[in-house]
């Protein structure tokens, strides 16, 4: 079974072919740079850019994997959450090509497949799980008894993660996305130096909350009549660690909490190199064991669809031309 996977739920543009028995044969994304800009997503612009990028990523493709149309065997698409415009046009997309190929369709839910995308390893996951889910939409947790079984068990209540990070770094004039800036301009400061608030952690639950820190780092700078290149890799370095300390805290007392031995991360953000190890450190101090995807596909990407839209092929889904899409709400069970 070869499974075409499209991802256009934000601003990249990305198709990925998985094979079951050979794994990802190819991943094409094209990403739209012209946001950074406008210091954010603009969903119109990125509706427009999906529409000129789908058929030219779909021929490079095709010609990367030595395939044509008529080798894929079924086609999976992203159809929410996420921004409506760009996931119509994927999802357009994904009907024609199986109405043409008179192949079958599903629609992918976004965050289950950037849970699924810790398969792209090469190991199937470790059930029972804790999944951190963690990026600029996104901040939740949730309890995976197996592929398709999953119980939400705590969410983000304003900010997710990522968009903390973007909003810092555009209040310290960093630029956008603010993830990898963010953590680059960190490495040469203090993360010790300003006592940025933890969020959450003296309530029960295992909800996040993050505007509360943003709040804290805008009073901070506007405190500041100037701000030397110092003062911002301190603020970036201590804004990091708070977030990297809520979420690692979080995490692994619910794993703790729902007595399960696997912890994974998935998202944009699960690529931040301190939370990376922050978390493999409290994992394994905690008798629990750490999973986090390739780099590569940490961010949004048509592998981590395509592999999800073969599970839920083998299971005899087939959404056809009735697909529509939704642009919020948690992973739905269905096995």
């Amino acid at each position: 079974m070869i499974v075409l996977g499209i991802e256009t739920s934000c601003d990249d543009t990305s198709l990925a072919l998985y094979d079951r028995e050979r794994g990802i044969l190819a991943n094409v994304t094209a990403s739209q740079l012209i946001h950074e800009a406008y210091g954010g997503v603009v969903p119109e612009i990125a509706s427009r850019q999906h529409m000129r990028a789908l058929l030219p990523v779909y021929d490079a493709l095709l010609a990367k994997a030595g395939l044509t149309g008529a080798d894929i065997s079924g086609i999976g698409v992203s159809n929410g959450p996420g921004l409506v415009g760009s996931l119509l046009v994927g999802v357009g997309f994904a009907k024609s090509l199986a109405m043409g190929l008179g192949k079958p369709v599903v629609g992918v839910h976004h965050i289950e497949a950037h849970v699924i995308s810790n398969e792209l390893a090469g190991e199937p996951l470790h059930c029972p799980a804790v999944v951190l889910i963690v990026s600029g939409g996104h901040t939740a947790l949730y309890r995976v008894e197996r592929v398709g079984r999953y119980d939400l068990i705590g969410q983000t209540r304003d900010d997710a993660a990522g968009e903390a990070f973007d909003k810092i770094a555009k209040l310290l004039g960093l630029g956008f996305p603010g993830g990898p800036v963010v953590q680059r301009v960190a490495e040469k400061g203090n993360a010790s130096a300003i006592p940025f608030p933890r969020a959450m952690l003296d309530r029960g639950g295992f909800d996040f909350s993050f505007s509360g820190l943003k709040t804290a780092v805008r009073q901070h700078v506007d405190a500041c009549a100037t701000l030397t290149e110092s003062q911002i890799a301190d603020i970036a370095a201590s804004a990091q660690a708070a977030i990297v300390d809520v979420l690692v805290e979080r995490t692994v007392t619910c794993a703790r909490a729902h007595s399960v031995a696997h912890v994974y991360m998935a998202g944009g953000v699960a690529a931040n190199g301190p939370l990376r190890q922050a978390m493999q450190a409290a994992c394994e101090k905690a008798g629990i064991s750490y999973h986090a995807p390739l780099l590569q596909y940490c961010t949004d990407n048509g592998a981590m669809v395509a592999r999800t839209a073969e599970h839920l092929l083998t299971a005899g889904r087939n959404d056809g031309l009735a697909l529509d899409v939704f642009t919020r709400g948690p992973i739905k069970s269905w096995s």
